[in-house]
């Protein structure tokens, strides 16, 4: 974190070079701080690993740019997620060092090289179709953020088989997957077939009208025969991100 550790503060509090009423203060603004609109964690990081994210739905831009600016008070990175143009535009204006993605409609600021050494491998993401490219950005914007290696497969749903079978060789090589899919939702039933690592499905709400908005794709997976596939929310690149990204941690964590 950027500013003083809970024992930073306290050495100096013992020290005398720091009074109580600025010690109080450090200590209340390392766990969150209180904008008046909303309360910022953090904490996050330390619980977590990754600090607090902007969900920019809903959100006014002035709301969404202060909350950033706090953030990095703190942290060196920030990622904000579903952000109208207006938002992305702003966030662009005041941190020009950071990523805009205007087809994920997410921005980051701080992104990092992959941290080799405490993840498993490559976390790779099959998207079904072009109309899905939205959410599996944001779930490739998610794991680059959280500092994971990354590769991608596009337009590879099973209309046409043949050209996820071509790509058998990255499949083999992911330490995890995430598959992202609207219409009927079966790749990830596919890909989980075929690997032996977790697969995360991500249903959209790609389709016409008997999808229901995504209903009809988060069922099938939700039913699919394949081990080892699991499944987030309808459109939640996000959260499939996240989920692989801890997913791809686990177990290399070090003892301090």
């Amino acid at each position: 974190m950027k500013n003083n550790s809970i024992r930073d503060i306290l050495e100096k509090l013992n020290s005398g070079k720091m009074s109580i009423e600025d010690a109080e203060k450090q200590v209340e603004s390392h766990f969150f701080s209180d904008l008046g609109f909303a309360c910022v964690d953090h904490h996050r990081s330390k619980r977590q690993g990754f600090p607090e994210v902007i969900f920019g739905q809903s959100k006014t831009t002035e709301q969404i740019v202060k909350i950033a600016e706090n953030i990095l008070e703190h942290e060196s990175t920030v990622l904000a997620t579903r952000l109208s143009s207006e938002a992305l535009d702003a966030l662009n204006r005041r941190f020009p060092e950071g990523e805009k993605n205007e087809i994920a409609r997410t921005f980051v600021v701080g992104i990092s090289e992959p941290d080799i050494e405490n993840t498993h491998g490559t976390i790779l993401v099959v998207s079904a179709g072009t109309s899905d490219l939205p959410v599996a950005e944001e779930a490739i914007v998610t794991v680059r953020a959280m500092r994971n290696s990354v590769e991608k497969l596009h337009d590879v749903g099973v209309a046409g088989i043949h050209r996820l079978l071509a790509r058998m060789d990255i499949l083999k090589s992911a330490s995890c997957i995430i598959v992202v899919a609207g219409m009927e939702g079966a790749l990830p039933s596919v890909v989980g077939g075929l690997v032996d690592v977790p697969v995360i499905a991500c249903p959209t709400s790609v389709g016409y009208g008997a999808s229901l908005s995504g209903f009809a794709a988060l069922l099938g997976m939700l039913n699919s025969c394949a081990s080892g596939v699991t499944v987030v929310n309808i459109d939640n690149g996000f959260g499939a991100g996240y989920a692989a990204s801890i997913i791809n941690r686990t177990g290399l964590k070090k003892n301090s």
